[in-house]
C-alpha cells in the first residue's frame, strides 16, 4: 500500500521532518520560501495532506476550481485564521492545529514585551550599541515600574492564564481579565485574577493590556480607535495573539497622539510587513513573531501535527481537529 503524499510548506525542525519522511511520502520545502496561492492551489490537487503554517494563506478561492484531493490540512500552529475553514469543510477537508504545547513560551514572550516596553529595554540597548550612552544620571531613560501595577488580559484561555500567573505571582501585579464566557471565580483565583464584565472595564482599569484572544472575523480590529482611547492614560498595549486583533492605523495614531504610552508587539496584520511608523517609534518594542520560537516548543508543535496526520490516515480521530 502506497504511503499518503504530504507537502510540508516550510522547513520544520529536523527531528520532525525525519519522522514525517519515515511515515509518509513527503515533499519538503527545502528553500523555505513561503508558497503563494499559485503554488498552494495545485498542491491541493496533488497531495493527500498539506501541512501549512501561519505564513500560508488559504482563502476560499484556493479551494475553488480544480479538483481537490487533499483530505487534511495539518496546521503548524494554534491559530488557523489564515485558513478559510468554511471552504475547507465544504470540500470535505479536515483541519487540525497544535494547541497546548506553546502556552508557556508565548506567555514568556508577552512578559518579555511588557518588561521591555515598560523599562525601555529596546531603546536602551539601541543606545548602547550605537555608542550614544553618556553614562548614568538620575533622569536617564526613566521607565515605568511593573511590580504592583494592574494588568488587563483579553482572552483567558491557556496562554492568558499562563500570562496571568507570571504577572501575579512573579511581579505582584493585580490581574483583571475579559473572557467571552464566564470563568469560575475559584479557577480565576488560581492565577491571581478576577473577571470583569466587558473589554471596556478592563481597558479603564489596566496599566498594561495584553491580548490573548483568537484572531479571525470575530476579533478583527477588536482594539480599534475607540477602544485604544478607552485605555487608561499612560497605559501600554501588548499583543502576542494575532495581528488582525489590532487596527494598526488606529494604534499608530494613538501612539503618536500620546493616547497610550507604548506598545509591545510580536504579531502584525500583514506579516512580515510591519508599518514604518511602528518600526520608527522608540516607545514600541517589535519582535518577529517569536511567541513559540524555542527548540522545545517548535519540535512539540511539529510532533502534534505528525500525531494528527498519522491518526487521520490510520482511520482514527485526529486529536486536535478543528473542522
Amino acid at each position: 500500500m502506497s504511503k499518503p503524499r504530504i507537502l510540508v510548506t516550510r522547513r520544520w525542525p529536523t527531528a520532525v521532518e525525519t519522522v514525517l519522511a519515515e511515515r509518509f511520502d513527503v515533499t519538503l520545502n527545502r528553500n523555505d520560501i513561503p508558497l503563494g496561492e499559485d503554488e498552494l492551489r495545485p498542491a491541493l490537487s496533488t497531495y493527500d495532506a498539506v501541512l501549512p503554517t501561519v505564513s500560508d494563506r488559504l482563502p476560499a478561492a484556493i479551494f475553488e476550481g480544480a479538483s481537490v484531493v487533499t483530505k487534511i490540512l495539518g496546521n503548524f500552529g494554534v491559530g488557523y485564521n489564515h485558513i478559510d475553514i468554511t471552504a475547507a469543510k465544504a470540500r470535505g477537508i479536515t483541519v487540525t492545529n497544535t494547541p497546548g504545547v506553546l502556552t508557556d513560551c508565548t506567555a514568556d514572550i508577552a512578559m518579555l514585551l511588557l518588561l521591555s516596553v515598560a523599562r525601555r529595554g529596546g531603546e536602551g540597548e539601541r543606545q548602547v550599541r550605537a555608542g550614544e550612552w553618556k553614562g548614568w544620571c538620575p533622569t536617564h531613560m526613566i521607565g515605568t515600574k511593573v511590580t504592583g501595577k494592574t494588568v488587563g488580559i483579553i482572552g483567558f484561555g491557556r496562554i492568558g492564564k499562563a500570562f496571568a500567573q507570571r504577572c501575579h505571582f512573579g511581579f505582584g501585579m493585580d490581574v483583571v481579565f475579559f473572557n467571552r464566557s464566564p470563568v469560575d471565580p475559584s479557577e480565576a483565583a488560581r492565577y491571581g485574577a478576577r473577571q470583569l464584565a466587558s473589554v471596556e472595564e478592563v481597558l479603564a482599569t489596566a496599566d498594561f493590556v495584553s491580548l490573548h484572544c483568537p484572531g479571525g472575523a470575530e476579533n478583527r480590529h477588536l482594539m480599534n480607535a475607540a477602544r485604544l482611547a478607552a485605555m487608561k492614560p499612560g497605559a501600554f498595549l501588548i499583543n502576542t495573539a494575532r495581528g488582525d486583533v489590532v487596527d494598526e492605523t488606529a494604534l499608530i495614531s494613538a501612539l503618536e497622539n500620546g493616547t497610550i504610552r507604548g506598545a509591545g508587539l510580536d504579531v502584525y496584520e500583514a506579516e512580515p510587513n510591519v508599518p514604518d511608523a511602528l518600526r520608527r517609534m522608540e516607545n514600541v518594542v517589535v519582535l518577529p513573531h517569536l511567541g513559540s520560537a524555542t527548540e522545545e516548543t517548535r519540535t512539540a508543535m511539529g510532533m502534534k501535527v505528525v500525531d494528527n496526520v498519522t491518526a487521520f490516515f490510520e482511520g482514527r480521530d485526529a486529536p486536535d481537529r478543528v473542522v
